[in-house]
């Protein structure tokens, strides 16, 4: 894959009606504006992150779980999309409009405390790809230890949903 796939955010492509999601909506002024990007070979895609203070959880300087959910949907969804691009024979340009996913369904496995004031890698990788459907596999990392993984399901959207 063409090295552009590194640079623009899978987010940055999603159609006008599609950009005002509050995790990753570049549209959302008060959104935490999150961007996930495929790697150089395309095979995952990456999205790093440090959360804010106030998203702390019951326990000081640990992030909330809900969070951590709210990383796993954004992330997600965003990797179907690039995924489904890619099956299709497509690069992600500047001009690209990408098609849209939403989550069917998530499961999210918390492992163990995701300590704040550090960044976080969300990394999502391709279980299976279908013509409406993308699996995605993901795992979230702070300070090199696994955190939390989780599966989701997604499904691909027309543009007038």
């Amino acid at each position: 894959m063409a090295s552009t796939n590194t640079r623009i955010a899978i987010q940055n492509t999603y159609g006008e009606r599609f950009q005002h999601c509050w995790g990753c909506g570049p549209k959302n002024e008060l959104g935490m504006h999150l961007q996930s990007y495929p790697s150089e070979d395309g095979t995952q895609c990456v999205c790093k992150v440090t959360p804010a203070r106030q998203f702390t959880g019951g326990v000081p300087d640990n992030l909330f779980g809900g969070m951590i959910a709210v990383l796993f949907d954004c992330h997600g969804t965003a990797s179907a999309a690039w995924f489904a691009h890619r099956a299709r024979g497509l690069e992600l340009t500047e001009d690209t409009v990408i098609g849209r996913f939403i989550t069917a369904r998530l499961e999210i496995d918390f492992k163990k405390p995701t300590p704040m004031d550090q960044e976080i890698t969300v990394t999502a990788r391709a279980e299976e790809v279908g013509a409406r459907k993308v699996i995605v596999t993901m795992e979230l990392e702070a300070a090199g230890i696994v955190r939390a993984q989780a599966r989701m399901v997604a499904v691909g959207v027309k543009d007038n949903m």
